[in-house]
């Protein structure tokens, strides 16, 4: 469903399980911290919010979000996590880089979910303008990091179901 018709945030119509049990990393990419800090914000919050102890929050910034793959590779080398959440923001420029470091760091978070076979959350922004991005970063249309945590909590108790 396209963003203009959905908030972002709002998961009233569906179910959460307990964080309670979990450990996440963050990956939040340093460039456009305005916007990174927001998404900060709300998926730290979220997780709190839904049981997750602070204890079982890790977070680590990276420089762009182009890193972000790099960045969550080395959390899963490293510490026994649950799923990984991305996040960044990339703002259509008048060049072709945005179309480079959009494609590379959705397919290198695909590629690293796979590789250590854990939940690696996609919660970059990639918008035309600064406008779109505020708005979507807690915003009129919500918190695309909320919406990030979210998905890390629900396919990290997908994972372990299959771990009982």
């Amino acid at each position: 469903m396209a963003t203009q018709l959905k908030n972002l945030s709002d998961f009233s119509g569906t179910e959460i399980p307990s964080a309670a049990n979990y450990r996440f990393g963050i990956v939040v990419a340093e460039w456009n911290t305005e916007i990174t800090n927001a998404l900060y914000i709300g998926a730290y919050q979220c997780l709190i919010d839904n049981g997750t102890l602070p204890d079982n929050i890790f977070t680590y910034p990276v420089p762009g979000s182009f890193e972000l793959t790099t960045g969550a590779d080395l959390v899963l080398k490293n510490l026994n996590l649950d799923a990984v959440i991305c996040l960044g923001c990339v703002i259509q420029g008048e060049t072709r880089h945005f179309d480079f470091i959009c494609q590379a760091v959705a397919n290198g978070v695909s590629n690293v979910s796979i590789k250590h076979a854990k939940p690696v959350i996609f919660g970059v922004l990639t918008t035309d303008n600064q406008q779109q991005a505020i708005d979507r970063a807690g915003g009129v249309h919500g918190n695309k990091g909320v919406e990030a945590a979210i998905t890390a909590i629900k396919m990290a108790n997908l994972a372990s179901s299959f771990n009982n």
